[in-house]
């Protein structure tokens, strides 16, 4: 007979952790002086493998574009969120990087047994959840994730571009290379600029105290 202690650890076992659907989720962003954090969600479709899948920053961008387009057209269903440069600052990075993976998530069109997060941190989620170290690498889903967030922010850097072309946005994406520190240096920083980033906020301070 079994004993009461171990119906319940296997009982929880099956509520917790059986068979269901699996979303991955990753950020692209966090590191940039410009744009906002952007996050995406992925459940993928077993029965329509996709070939290729790796973390974002391995795959060249024609490689990510291919399979962006790939990942949108066979996966069960994405989301793509994001928390502004507004909710950068007000927040901190880290908080509106949780915050933008937990918009994704709740994004999602059919609701996933469980959700894997690729780092060591978690965003408050009603949904079993678990963090997963270079799960980019390591998890199909989260790769998938990982290169729809990507594309997404880099096209969104790109029209910043258009906009701003001064900047070079359409090179560095946002990080803070030598043309872009260069660049704020000359024409100052845009609203698309974190000010609360030391590069942006020197530049800022510099611009406050000229006569």
């Amino acid at each position: 007979m079994r004993s009461k202690k171990f119906f319940k650890a296997e009982q929880a076992s099956l509520v917790w952790d059986g068979p269901g659907l699996l979303a991955g989720v990753d950020e692209a962003g966090r590191g940039p002086l410009a744009g906002p954090v952007v996050a995406a969600a992925v459940i993928l479709d077993e029965l329509k493998p996709i070939k290729g899948l790796a973390d974002s920053k391995q795959l060249t961008a024609r490689r990510r574009a291919t399979l962006y387009d790939e990942i949108r057209a066979k996966a069960l269903c994405c989301s793509i969120a994001m928390a502004s440069v507004e909710e950068i600052d007000r927040l901190n990075i880290l908080q509106a990087t949780m915050l933008a993976m937990q918009r994704a998530v709740r994004g999602l069109r059919l609701k996933p047994h469980k959700v894997l997060v690729d780092g060591n941190r978690l965003p408050a989620l009603d949904i079993l959840a678990e963090a997963v170290v270079s799960g980019d690498a390591l998890v199909p889903a989260i790769s998938a994730a990982s290169i729809i967030a990507k594309v997404t922010r880099d096209r969104m850097l790109e029209d910043l571009h258009l906009r701003h072309p001064a900047y070079g946005f359409n090179r560095h994406k946002g990080y803070g290379t030598v043309l872009h520190l260069q660049a704020l240096e000359i024409h100052g920083a845009l609203p698309d600029h974190r000010r609360s980033f030391a590069p942006v906020a020197r530049v800022l301070a510099i611009e406050k105290a000229k006569p």
